[in-house]
C-alpha cells in the first residue's frame, strides 16, 4: 500500500520543519528536565508533577512522529504548473455565495497547514474539494455539513 502524501506549500513545509526543530531542541529537553525534577520528589505513585510531565512527553513524542511523517511524505505543490485562473492547493480563491453581498476568500492548503481562523482551509475540506480544478467564473455547488452552497468563483491568486 502506498503511503499517504501530504500536499503542502513550500511555506507550510518550512513551518513544519521549524516546529519539528523546536520540539526536538527546546521542548524535548524541557520535558526531560521536568521529569527529572518530578522524580526527585520521591514516591512516583502519587506524584502528579511526574504524571503530568510523562503525559506531556508522550504527547510531544507523538507529535514529533506525526510531523516527521508529514515531512517525509510531503508533496510540495508547484502552483506555477497550473493555469493562473484554476483553483488549486496553494492558491487563494474568492467566491460569492448566491444571495450574499460579501465575497469569501480562502487559501487552499494541505491538511497539515490548515488554519480556518487564518483563512487557510484543508484541500480535504468539502469547500476545497468542490472548488479545486474549477476556474474563475465557474458556478459551483458545494455540499457542506450545513447544507448546499451555490457559489461563483470571482478570483484566484
Amino acid at each position: 500500500m502506498a503511503e499517504k502524501t501530504y500536499p503542502m506549500t513550500a511555506e507550510g513545509k518550512e513551518k513544519l520543519e521549524k516546529e519539528l526543530e523546536n520540539m526536538k531542541l527546546v521542548k524535548r529537553p524541557e520535558v526531560i528536565d521536568r521529569i527529572k525534577i518530578a522524580r526527585s520528589f520521591g514516591d512516583l505513585s502519587e506524584n502528579s508533577e511526574y504524571e503530568s510531565a510523562k503525559d506531556e512527553q508522550s504527547n510531544l513524542e507523538s507529535r514529533i512522529v506525526q510531523v516527521e511523517n508529514m515531512l517525509r511524505y510531503a508533496e510540495i505543490i508547484d502552483s506555477d504548473a497550473i493555469a493562473p485562473d484554476e483553483v488549486a492547493v496553494g492558491r487563494t480563491v474568492t467566491f460569492l455565495e448566491d444571495g450574499e453581498d460579501e465575497a469569501e476568500s480562502y487559501q487552499i492548503v494541505g491538511a497539515a497547514e490548515a488554519d480556518p481562523f487564518a483563512g487557510k482551509i484543508s484541500n480535504e475540506s468539502p469547500i476545497a474539494e468542490a472548488l479545486i480544478g474549477k476556474h474563475i467564473g465557474d458556478q459551483v455547488s458545494i455540499q457542506t455539513p450545513g447544507g448546499t452552497m451555490d457559489v461563483k468563483i470571482t478570483e484566484v491568486k
